[in-house]
């Protein structure tokens, strides 16, 4: 398996990966950019599901730019677990690993001999995080789970959306995104823990559970006051203004966080007779008053177009920002700073685009070693380098469809 040696924190850890779609793989490949060795497990001639969310495909290739979006620095193996020798060989990667991430229904691997107290008890030190849409445990742990489905129980379409409208979901899906991340949280913590102890364990993420977990101060409103929080739209439930207001010739995001920068804001535009106004003076009274607040700025700030306020509020320090389309996003200046769009060469032969990870690490940075794989594309060099395995018998384990 030639590649260019991990650099990051993670390197010399080996994951058996048998997620797909994308809270598992939003997991592994932050595991696999901090520079594990990822081994992702897929089914032979189908692979993960997302290699087929398409279009739109990656330009040049036949991969999807949703499986291309969370799957870089991995091996992809073809292996049928549902055969003995699927899970014989399953079996044999294991116990060469440290950590194994799986996102199938409750019990489902355990038929196939790869659930985690059958794995515990020959490997102790393996660290099993199994993400799921419900957890282990409770009424719902059976049940399948989705993002749009969770956002719905979860609570967040309860929040979403204009104040007469409908609920909404958030326009990506943060509910699987957020799993994966506190998957990848709760795998840093086991490995510490098994470094201090040489103990492995199960990590149980349940959707739903991480989805409550970020309800925030939105959940905590609740708690307070036992009300649901009123959709808002773009308005913020505990701070005004800190919304979108029209401008001549678009929109802008004005984020007046404290009762100093709303006086300072009011100094600025010949609005300090709001200050005298005690509708106006204090956060308390402006979330009170947020209609009369957004009735009174909004005339304000149509008088100018978005380029004229960023400029004067980005000077007086006040929070501001145009509502980008992604090709501003993609092209804004500090975007492209921070490095946040990468290229990368893929086995198609082309250069794909990746959105780059976000974490930065000044001793071990996270490394870019190759593009998402294509489907079995390391099945040969995975199994011959860690299991021995020779050309006759993968060409046997490929003509039984095992791989």
């Amino acid at each position: 398996m030639s590649e260019p040696t991990p650099t990051g924190p993670l390197r010399g850890l080996r994951v058996f990966d048998l997620t797909r779609v994308l809270a598992g793989p939003t997991c592994t490949q932050m595991l696999a950019d901090l520079g594990a060795e990822v081994i992702k497990i897929e089914r032979p001639g189908a692979g993960d599901d997302t290699r087929g969310f398409a279009p739109p495909l990656m330009p040049g290739t036949k991969e999807s730019a949703y499986f291309v979006g969370v799957n870089r620095n991995k091996h992809s193996v073809t292996l049928d677990i549902a055969t003995p020798e699927g899970q014989e060989l399953a079996r044999a990667l294991i116990a060469r690993c440290d950590i194994l991430v799986e996102n199938f229904k409750v019990g489902a691997l355990a038929k196939y001999g790869l659930g985690y107290q059958q794995l515990h008890t020959k490997h102790p030190g393996l660290i099993y995080c199994s993400i799921t849409g419900f957890g282990q445990t409770g009424p719902y742990a059976p049940r399948p789970g989705y993002d749009s489905l969770i956002q719905a129980m979860g609570g967040v379409m309860s929040l979403t959306g204009e104040p007469d409208g409908m609920p909404q979901k958030v326009g990506v899906p943060v509910a699987d995104l957020f799993a994966g991340l506190y998957g990848c949280i709760g795998i840093l913590a086991a490995l510490r823990h098994r470094e201090a102890t040489g103990q492995g364990q199960q990590i149980d993420i349940g959707m739903l559970d991480t989805h409550v977990a970020w309800l925030a101060n939105q959940g905590m409103n609740f708690l307070a006051t036992g009300q649901n929080p009123p959709r808002l739209g773009n308005q913020h439930p505990n701070i005004v203004p800190y919304q979108v207001f029209p401008t001549a010739d678009g929109h802008i995001v004005l984020s007046i966080g404290n009762d100093p920068t709303f006086k300072r804001f009011c100094e600025a535009f010949a609005l300090t007779h709001l200050l005298e106004d005690p509708r106006f003076a204090t956060n308390a009274a402006r979330v009170e008053n947020r209609q009369l607040v957004t009735d009174t700025l909004t005339p304000v700030l149509q008088a100018h177009p978005t380029g004229w306020w960023i400029d004067r509020l980005e000077a007086l320090k006040i929070g501001c920002g145009p509502i980008n389309r992604l090709a501003e996003v993609f092209a804004d200046p500090q975007v492209i700073a921070r490095g946040m769009l990468r290229e990368m060469a893929h086995d198609a032969g082309v250069p794909v685009k990746v959105i780059a990870n976000p974490v930065r690490l000044s001793e071990t940075p996270v490394d870019y070693r190759h593009a998402p794989p294509l489907l079995g594309g390391q099945t040969d060099a995975v199994l011959g380098t860690l299991l021995g395995l020779d050309a006759a018998r993968l060409a046997a384990l490929r003509q039984a469809g095992v791989i």
